[in-house]
């Protein structure tokens, strides 16, 4: 393959991402994000065979940053997952609050 084949590849596969990620709805976007991960995962993945394949350095010079930029949003992604499922855990009490009954201070405040 050619630099310019492997290119135009590396831009469509831009455009398409952009376009699935983007016709996603706002309310549904955050539990769908662990199902974007894969997708961000298979972009990681042929941007860096484009990498490896770019004989011409403005080609390479794209892949790269493909490479760095699919990196980040993936890296991204499963932050953002993992604050949302942290919301969904509750509350874990602190250090000694596991013996402490709520009625006990207001015993403690009228004795």
């Amino acid at each position: 393959m050619g630099g310019v084949e492997l290119l135009t590849i590396t831009v469509l596969a831009v455009f398409v991402g952009f376009e699935v990620v983007s016709k996603v709805s706002s309310t549904l976007h955050t539990p769908l994000m662990s199902g974007a991960n894969a997708i961000h995962g298979i972009i990681l993945v042929g941007a860096i065979i484009v990498a490896g394949q770019a004989a011409d350095p403005i080609v390479l010079a794209v892949a790269l940053l493909a490479v760095v930029l699919a990196t980040a949003n993936l890296v991204g992604g499963f932050v953002v997952t993992d604050r949302m499922l942290e919301m969904f855990r509750g509350r874990r009490p602190g250090p000694g609050a596991g013996a402490a009954v709520p009625g006990d201070a207001a015993k403690e405040v009228r004795e």
